[in-house]
């Protein structure tokens, strides 16, 4: 079944759909595009396809794959040199949160006289930017997490502060998405538990935060729904293609969903992502449960009836149970310490976490200390 959808963008979503990318590109005006991608994806089939179709259309192709799994500003910087270089007009941004980012991120800052840095979300810094120089994004998620295909933001590394910044601008928000489940089905299954947990976050913390969203909030729960139905199917069999349709789609939709704005596990997961090159993915799931009981005498009422929707015991608990059964279920470690995290840097954490700007929306305004705590819990593993 293929279906256009033009809610957050134009989306073109169905098996197969990669094929059309070349006429894709020709509909928005790109006849040069620089297709960026990991290293991984790159040594793909599905990177030398588009590859292939875009220069037998006679669209001027090339690939720019120098993109580490938390992109820096260095990762962009050569990819700003590869557009040049190759007098480019439009981005076709294949792969993961970080292809995808990275992909964006090139795209703002390529025709601009302000720095990156200088369109980090902080007031009304976009407006630093020529909207005129934004050359078209074309998005291809491989992985059901970031719903960055849908985002008008890029997480950043900015390697000489550790810190990751989030780049925006509206014009960042990707001209056409394809949401092809086949492009998924190769992902292995922890990859593919880590980056579900990832669009349950999302969900998530959306549906959780403060800021009046209604619209967002539907989302938000129909989107948890869709996870909780398929991401156990998807990590068992990655050839279910059914489960890997459902999870781009729910992953789409937790990025559009946090418009209404994310939580501590965001203003968490982004510190230690920097520091630490985990993946950010993961340290999502394992923060998952200690945010939500740092934040249960705000959340417990919604969290209730969320529960009730999903058919779950109609309060906190049933559907705090339900997170742990599900990272049991998919192979998500109970600690931060599993991955290597370490306690030396709890307290830097935690002043870096209350300055993210997911905090800011986060249900309680936790301080400093408060967020050294839950790290702390998180490394221990008690909840």
């Amino acid at each position: 079944m293929n279906v256009n959808w033009n809610y957050p963008t134009n989306i073109r979503a169905g098996e197969g759909r990669v094929s059309e990318i070349a006429r894709i590109c020709t509909e928005f005006g790109v006849s040069a595009p620089l297709l960026v991608t990991d290293p991984g994806i790159a040594a793909l089939p599905m990177a030398g396809a588009i590859m292939d179709t875009t220069r037998e259309a006679g669209l001027g192709a090339a690939m720019y794959c120098d993109i580490k799994p938390n992109p820096t500003g260095t990762n962009v910087d050569v990819g700003i040199r590869a557009y040049r270089e190759g007098s480019h007009d439009g981005v076709i941004a294949l792969g993961g949160g970080s292809a995808l980012d990275a992909g964006k991120a090139i795209a703002v800052a390529v025709n601009q006289d302000c720095d990156l840095w200088d369109l980090e979300d902080v007031g009304d810094n976009w407006l630093n930017a020529d909207p005129a120089g934004i050359p078209p994004v074309i998005a291809v998620p491989t992985t059901a997490g970031t719903g960055s295909e849908v985002g008008r933001a890029s997480v950043i590394v900015k390697e000489d502060e550790e810190r990751k910044l989030i780049i925006f601008h509206p014009r960042m928000l990707p001209v056409c998405v394809i949401l092809d489940a086949e492009l998924t089905t190769g992902l292995p299954p922890g990859l593919t538990a880590a980056t579900g947990m990832d669009a349950l976050s999302h969900n998530l913390e959306a549906f959780c935060s403060p800021v009046y969203h209604p619209l967002a909030e539907g989302i938000a729960v129909e989107g948890i729904r869709l996870i909780k139905e398929n991401l156990p199917r998807a990590v068992s069999d990655g050839s279910d293609i059914g489960a890997r349709r459902q999870m781009l789609v729910a992953s789409s939709m937790g990025a559009t969903a946090f418009q209404r704005g994310l939580g501590a596990m965001h203003a968490l997961s982004h510190p230690l992502g920097a520091v630490y090159d985990a993946h950010h993915g993961t340290l999502n799931a394992i923060l998952m449960p200690y945010v939500l009981v740092a934040n249960r005498s705000v959340i417990e009422a919604p969290l209730s009836r969320l529960a009730r929707y999903l058919e779950l015991p109609p309060d906190f608990d049933g559907f705090l149970e339900w997170v742990l059964a599900l990272r049991g279920q998919i192979g998500i470690p109970d600690d931060l310490a599993a991955i290597g995290i370490d306690d030396g840097r709890v307290d830097d954490i935690g002043r870096m976490a209350v300055a993210d700007p997911s905090a800011g929306t986060n249900p309680i305004p936790h301080d400093a200390d408060a967020y050294s705590r839950i790290l702390a819990t998180a490394l221990n593993g008690t909840l």
